[in-house]
């Protein structure tokens, strides 16, 4: 289970969304955050999205000015997330290296 935590900046009044996802290995959260790290906010200003992993814990935290936005990319990443992780499921566990 996925765990969120939503809150405003309020030095900088920004919003700040994180999401930690764990995986059943540390090698699928490495999966998970090659295949969604390419994907780059649309808009040039007003977002930011960081991806990282620890353990079999992948991480992302945004920073956004308004709620909308970060609304649609909180969003966006869930659709994708949910497409890789069922890509993974599908072809099993990745072999090991």
């Amino acid at each position: 289970m996925a765990a969120a935590d939503g809150e405003t900046n309020h030095g900088s009044g920004k919003l700040e969304f994180s999401l930690d996802v764990p995986f059943p290995s540390s090698r699928e959260a490495v999966i998970a955050l090659r295949s969604l790290s390419p994907d780059r906010e649309p808009r040039k200003g007003g977002i930011s999205k960081h991806l990282t992993v620890s353990g079999s814990t992948l991480s992302v935290r945004w920073s956004a000015d308004e709620a909308r936005i970060l609304r649609v990319s909180v969003t966006s990443f869930l659709d994708h997330l949910s497409l890789v992780m069922e890509t993974m499921e599908m072809f099993g566990s990745p072999v090991p290296q």
